[in-house]
């Protein structure tokens, strides 16, 4: 068996980014009310915006395409998947399982100002990337001053 230097100030962040996500997250969301899956999690997300588009990376390492789902009705961005957990293996122990398993789901109100009709989603090296574009007149544009 393999020890392992405790690290306490490492302990400290893990408890630290699980409590943000307890107290910034809504506790419940669509899929958690359903009742249909005994585990829920919720793949990391970074929300960036630049003057043409709103962009989600989507942390999904493992997953293929046909594991994800993404929607766009009204205002909301839906993203819903499954992770299955993998079989074990006869002649292993396990040590630790700290990966996530089963159904999640994440929404997103994203506002009026956007081209829903050119949402670009790509999947690359297990991060899913939404490209969300903004509408041409919804772009800040310079308006020149006249001089009299």
């Amino acid at each position: 068996m393999r020890l392992t230097k405790w690290q306490p100030y490492s302990d400290l962040v893990n408890i630290y980014d699980r409590l943000n996500r307890f107290f910034g997250d809504e506790l419940f969301d669509e899929s958690s009310k359903s009742a249909i899956s005994p585990s829920v999690w919720r793949p990391m997300t970074d929300i960036f915006e630049s003057k043409d588009a709103y962009v989600f990376k989507v942390e999904l390492p493992g997953f293929r395409r046909e594991d994800i789902k993404v929607e766009f009705t009204g205002e909301t961005l839906t993203l819903r998947g499954e992770r299955k957990q993998e079989e074990e293996t006869k002649n292993e122990n396990c040590h630790r399982l700290e990966r996530s398993y089963g159904f999640f789901e994440r929404s997103f109100t994203i506002p009026k100002n956007i081209d829903a009709k050119k949402i670009n989603a790509e999947l690359k090296d297990g991060v899913l990337v939404l490209t969300v574009p903004k509408l041409e007149e919804a772009k800040t544009k310079a308006i020149p001053i006249a001089v009299k």
